[in-house]
């Protein structure tokens, strides 16, 4: 297993901020290389259906301007499929949408729309892209992407986020029990969803998980201590997780 940590830098939420006002700023792109500037391995924008946040020329400049991997967030819809087979991202993370919800609440259900999703991810795998599912840290979700021919999953880790502290321990130990049949099923796996300066040391402990993506933490404290302080502070917590005790 692979000791060193990557860190996804989502930059959805430069993208909300600007466009509450209109206009260009402040630019999504712009603090996508920041991000670079301060060790991000790569950058995650989801291209949402209604364009609520990321537009398609924000993709267009991302795909353009990165010299990291980009993580293309996509619903399995036919408009994002050719939008991906028409830029060739390093990475397509299908995640579940739905237009009323604020953010991605809970994991794709790829057991339960298995042949709905397969075409999608043939199409994908055919043109090259790396294939990620954003799913709930649960068995049969790792065995139906094992089966549906993903090479990455994401796990969901906002419910131990959003836990009390009291009831943190059991969700923690859903995403560990989950790390471990991703990595026995032969799956890449990553984490992300609501990580935090408290939260992040423990998931970015297990040695299973080889990528984290985090976005609207960073974005948050950027507006205090900048953008560049706001990840180099996560990635110190991260690389502590993962040093040898």
């Amino acid at each position: 297993m692979e000791n060193k940590l990557r860190l996804g830098v989502n930059i959805d939420h430069v993208a909300t901020i600007r466009n509450a006002r209109g206009g260009k700023h402040p630019d999504p792109v712009h603090a996508a290389r920041i991000a670079e500037q301060a060790g991000a391995d790569g950058i995650t924008a989801h291209l949402r259906e209604d364009r609520r946040h990321i537009t398609d020329d924000d993709i267009d400049r991302l795909i353009d301007t990165l010299t990291v991997p980009l993580n293309f967030e996509m619903a399995a819809t036919p408009e994002m499929l050719r939008i991906a087979l028409r830029h060739k991202p390093h990475a397509c993370c299908l995640v579940p949408e739905k237009r009323e919800e604020r953010t991605t609440e809970g994991g794709l259900d790829v057991a339960g729309g298995f042949e709905n999703l397969k075409p999608y991810i043939e199409t994908l795998n055919e043109a090259g892209a790396r294939v990620s599912l954003f799913i709930e840290p649960d068995e049969q979700q790792i065995e139906a992407a094992k089966r549906i021919g993903a090479a990455v999953v994401e796990l969901h880790t906002g419910a131990y986020c959003d836990a009390p502290k009291a009831l943190r321990p059991r969700q923690f130990e859903r995403i560990r029990l989950a790390a471990i049949s991703a990595h026995d099923h032969g799956l890449e796996c990553h984490s992300g969803h609501g990580l935090t300066y408290d939260t992040v040391e423990a998931i970015a402990a297990l040695p299973q998980v080889v990528e984290l993506n985090i976005g609207h933490f960073l974005i948050g404290e950027a507006i205090f201590i900048g953008l560049e302080q706001a990840i180099l502070k996560m990635r110190s917590l991260m690389d502590k997780a993962r040093s040898p005790s």
